[in-house]
């Protein structure tokens, strides 16, 4: 069987047995076709290449090529992370392949290259209110956007769960509400008395019916849709926004909507909060993701550093 035919199979596997998102199965339909590309330079042309062709010394070149590869939009070279993103796609497949009996190159072979860790930006609590003090509320908009950077550093939301918000998702009066994260699971989001608030104070002010808690006012964006979000405001727009405000503030770190959702994460460690608990509260599945904050909100370390350095100083 032609191995671009089972690559397919295993994309609708991943959507309907897997229950992957929409976007995951996306990526890794992306992830590999092009290793397919990468591949193909290896056989005649024309040929159809079948899973028992896939060898490690495939994998080899493959690797290699990956490594090598010139994204066409900006010229550089592919991370280490997003090397490993492609590698995890492949041994997912080399995996389906093995359970369902087919031959094929083994996918313990597949390892990950190491990548550099991330460095986490945040923002301390001081700097989001220069953030919000920036912010104009004598109009819908900014009343917006208040809203907006509240609640994701409230709440710790990822972008694409506060883009997909609508007005009868939050229980203003019980200040939580539930929201479908990544691998659609469910978790609690919980906000504090001034961000409910502001909400309130926010749609109040609209005068439409439209579902979606957030909307593009732009006049560009009054064209309707047979789904009635035609005017949601998109990822990148939350992010323009933020970025604006950022800037007004002088701010100079690159600010994100994620940067916001580091700096709940933060804020909770660093005033005692439990590693389970803000593992929790973000919907992170593995303890190591949430792990990334400890080494920049250990009290310990700032009680060693503050009680020994300080002496040799003296």
């Amino acid at each position: 069987m032609d191995i671009s035919d089972l690559i397919n199979d295993f994309l609708e596997s991943l959507e309907i047995e897997k229950g992957r998102s929409t976007k995951t199965t996306e990526n890794y339909g992306l992830y590999l076709a092009r290793f397919l590309d990468l591949i193909t330079q290896d056989f005649p042309e024309g040929a159809t290449i079948k899973p028992s062709d896939l060898t490690p010394e495939i994998l080899r070149k493959f690797r290699l090529r990956l490594n090598r590869f010139d994204d066409n939009q900006n010229h550089e070279r592919l991370s280490a992370l997003t090397q490993s993103y492609h590698l995890i796609a492949l041994r997912g497949f080399l995996k389906y392949l093995a359970k369902r009996g087919i031959h094929s190159l083994d996918p313990s072979l597949v390892d990950l290259p190491r990548a550099a860790k991330k460095q986490v930006t945040f923002l301390h609590f001081d700097e989001v209110e220069r953030l919000l003090a920036e912010i104009p509320i004598d109009t819908e908009t900014g009343l917006r956007d208040r809203a907006i950077i509240e609640l994701l550093f409230s709440g710790g939301l990822r972008v694409s769960e506060l883009c997909n918000l609508n007005r009868d998702s939050i229980n203003l009066a019980r200040r939580e509400f539930m929201v479908r994260g990544k691998g659609k699971k469910d978790r609690p989001i919980f906000i504090d008395q001034t961000t409910a608030d502001h909400l309130e104070e926010y749609l109040s002010a609209r005068n439409d019916t439209l579902p979606a808690l957030f909307l593009n006012n732009s006049s560009n964006q009054n064209i309707p849709d047979t789904s009635g979000d035609f005017r949601r405001l998109s990822p990148r727009s939350i992010e323009r926004i933020i970025q604006k405000y950022a800037r007004l503030a002088g701010i100079t770190k690159h600010v994100t909507p994620h940067t916001l959702r580091h700096s709940f994460a933060t804020d909770l460690l660093m005033n005692g909060a439990d590693l389970r608990s803000v593992q929790s509260l973000l919907g992170h599945a593995n303890i190591a993701t949430t792990q990334i904050y400890t080494h920049i909100t250990d009290p310990h370390l700032k009680e060693v550093h503050e009680k020994f350095h300080s002496e040799t100083k003296d």
